[in-house]
């Protein structure tokens, strides 16, 4: 496994950002990069692996573990109708709920088996140890992504090859377990001690790095590799929404900030309208509220409207650059 993890990793980046394009690239450049399976058909997942198999690159592949529905659908009903504003501001229909939706779980592990892809991460929960054994016996190292010490024990009674030690300075979602209590207060450097701390396992460090000097710090304090993921958002690979790069660019957006208010889990975006208005209602509820949301910020991104999308950002967002992948992974190499 160790020859397949280089001292950088490319982030899975689910929404559109991961590309072939952008893994391929990155894989050329010295990196290793990860597709992100979340939210597609297994038909896309596979038209995505055959494209990334044929250029004969290390690469990985991310898949959500599916979450239990709510036992509660009155809070998600409650913000169901307070949303009902925004669908009127965008002149789009507000979907029923959507309570149960493993985001075709079995069939993706079947095709990371198929295709034998060399990395598979997990993020959301930690998979049954039956489907870690089934995939390392079709050659793929298994790797599952924590946010804390307690996380990292679950994860390891199932025997993955290495564990993903994700910072509250992310972007994007949090793979936290227990939404209720995230806050997002953490950094690489604790989550990768702590995680040390309880397993002997391989870790990647990831969350809020943005500088060669920060990766370079945390190889030395002990990671095996050190994963990236908002500051490839601007790479010219990339499949990021033109809104989203406009807002990341911009320089109108001053903070991130953790919000449930996109999807029902805590992800780190840039603060804008959608989150003033929303992050203190917004109830916990993945995947059902971002099944709820996703007529809303189809139509804001059509529109050109980025107070209404998931700017999914790190703390680091402003360090971000646009550019060739190549040159965004060599800025952050060791050498650099």
């Amino acid at each position: 496994m160790q020859e397949l993890i280089r001292p950088l990793v490319v982030a899975p980046m689910a929404g559109g950002p991961s590309t072939p394009a952008l893994v391929t690239a990155a894989a050329g450049a010295g990196a290793t990069a990860f597709l992100a399976a979340g939210y597609k058909t297994p038909a896309a997942v596979e038209d995505e692996l055959r494209a990334v198999r044929s250029a004969g690159v290390p690469y990985g592949l991310n898949i959500f573990v599916p979450v239990p529905p709510p036992a509660d659908a009155e809070p998600l009903e409650r913000y169901r109708a307070l949303l009902q504003p925004e669908a009127e501001r965008y002149g789009v229909e507000l979907p029923a709920l959507r309570l149960r939706d493993d985001d075709h779980f079995a069939e993706k592990v079947e095709l990371a088996v198929a295709y034998e892809v060399p990395l598979v991460s997990f993020t959301f929960g930690v998979p049954p140890a039956p489907v870690v054994r089934a995939l390392q016996a079709a050659g793929c190292a298994v790797l599952v992504t924590v946010t804390g010490p307690d996380e990292a024990r679950r994860a390891a009674t199932a025997g993955p090859d290495a564990l993903i030690a994700q910072a509250g300075a992310a972007g994007g979602h949090s793979a936290t377990t227990d939404p209720a209590g995230y806050r997002g207060a953490t950094t690489a450097p604790d989550v990768l001690r702590a995680v040390r701390a309880v397993s002997d396992l391989p870790v990647i460090a990831a969350g809020g790095v943005a500088s060669a000097s920060g990766v370079r710090d945390l190889l030395a304090a002990g990671a095996a590799a050190v994963q990236c993921g908002t500051a490839f958002l601007l790479a010219d690979e990339a499949g990021t929404r033109d809104a989203h790069r406009r807002a990341l660019g911009s320089g109108d957006h001053r903070e991130t900030v953790v919000t449930r208010a996109f999807t029902g889990q805590p992800a780190r975006a840039l603060r804008n309208r959608f989150t003033d208005a929303y992050s203190a209602a917004a109830p916990i509820g993945y995947p059902a509220i971002h099944h709820l949301t996703a007529p809303i910020r189809a139509a804001a991104a059509k529109a050109g409207d980025a107070g209404a999308l998931n700017l999914w950002a790190g703390t680091a967002f402003a360090a971000a650059r646009p550019g060739p992948i190549a040159a965004l992974v060599e800025a952050l190499s060791l050498d650099a």
